[in-house]
C-alpha cells in the first residue's frame, strides 16, 4: 500500500495508508496511533489528527488543543485538599491541580487555610475538646449512677449490708469528685479514679 498525504482540505489525495493519532473527545488526551486505509477523498475521523503527539517527560500527558498537542501536567491519582474546608479530593482530570485547592494536608478538622499553610483555629478545637469532656463527665456520671442505684435502694429499705455499703460511699466519693471536676481546661483534665 502507499502511504498518503491529504489536501489542503484535510481529504486524503488519493488511496492508501496514513497513520492517525487518536486523543479523548472529553480531555483531549493522547490514546493511541493507527496506520488506517483511507480511500480518496476521505478526511481524518473525529478525535484524530495525522500530527504526532508530543514525547512528554514524567507526570506530563500530551493532550491535543487547538489544533496541536500540548504537554500538560497529569496529577491524576494524587490527593489535594479544598482549602474552603480541607476536604480531601482525588485528580481525575490531567491538567493542573483543581482551583481552590492544595497538596498540603491539615493537620486537624480545625485548621483553616492562610494563604499559604494550614493554621489550626485553636478557639475552636478547644471548644470542641471542651464540648467531648463534657459529654464524657455525663456518660461517667450517668453510668456511677447506675452502677449504685440498687444500692441507694437497699439503703433506703434499711437492707444493706456493710460491705455493700462501704462500696456505696467510695462510689458517692467518685461521684463528687467527678462532679467537680472542670471540663474548661480541656484537654488537659485529671478524672478521678473510678471506684472498686
Amino acid at each position: 500500500m502507499i502511504n498518503i498525504t491529504l489536501d489542503k482540505n484535510g481529504l486524503a489525495d488519493t488511496a492508501g495508508m496514513i497513520t492517525i493519532y487518536n486523543y479523548d473527545a472529553k480531555t483531549g488526551e493522547y490514546i493511541n496511533s493507527a496506520e488506517e486505509y483511507f480511500p480518496q477523498g476521505l478526511g481524518v475521523p473525529a478525535n484524530s489528527t495525522i500530527v504526532a503527539p508530543l514525547v512528554v517527560k514524567k507526570n506530563n500527558v500530551a493532550v491535543f488543543r487547538e489544533g496541536k498537542w500540548q504537554a500538560i501536567a497529569d496529577h491524576r491519582g494524587e490527593t489535594v485538599y479544598a482549602i474552603a474546608d480541607g476536604a480531601e479530593i482525588e485528580v481525575t482530570e490531567p491538567g493542573d491541580y483543581p482551583a481552590g485547592t492544595t497538596t498540603s494536608k491539615p493537620a486537624t478538622v480545625f485548621d483553616k487555610w492562610d494563604g499559604t499553610k494550614w493554621v489550626t483555629d485553636t478557639e475552636e478545637l478547644n471548644a470542641e475538646q471542651v464540648k467531648s469532656a463534657e459529654r464524657k463527665k455525663a456518660s461517667l456520671l450517668a453510668e456511677a449512677q447506675a452502677k449504685i442505684s440498687i444500692w441507694q435502694t437497699e439503703l433506703q429499705l434499711g437492707i444493706i449490708e456493710n460491705e455493700d455499703k462501704a462500696t456505696l460511699i467510695s462510689w458517692l466519693s467518685y461521684i463528687k469528685a467527678l462532679q467537680k471536676t472542670d471540663t474548661i481546661t480541656a484537654p488537659d483534665i485529671k478524672w478521678p479514679v473510678v471506684a472498686v
